[in-house]
């Protein structure tokens, strides 16, 4: 990975253009999905809650942790 992309990898989005608003809002990113290869999120606008877009994080530390405590657990 380039220097620039890397200095992106983690951004957080603010605001967006919401089109059911029609204006920047501000955003709530929800966590829809916890995978072997990250996170996957979904950015909805503040106001209204309409999805405006989505991220995926590339960290699977809270899926090995999920396993971890799963693997410990008797039924």
């Amino acid at each position: 990975m380039r220097r620039t992309e890397r200095d992106f990898a983690s951004l957080e989005v603010s605001e967006v253009f919401c089109p059911t608003c029609r204006r920047a809002q501000p955003v709530r990113q929800h966590l829809l999905l916890v995978l072997p290869t990250g996170n996957k999120y979904e950015y909805r606008c503040a106001v209204c809650g309409t999805s405006l877009g989505g991220k995926d994080d590339g960290d699977a530390s809270e899926y090995n942790e999920l396993l971890r405590r799963s693997s410990g657990v008797r039924r």
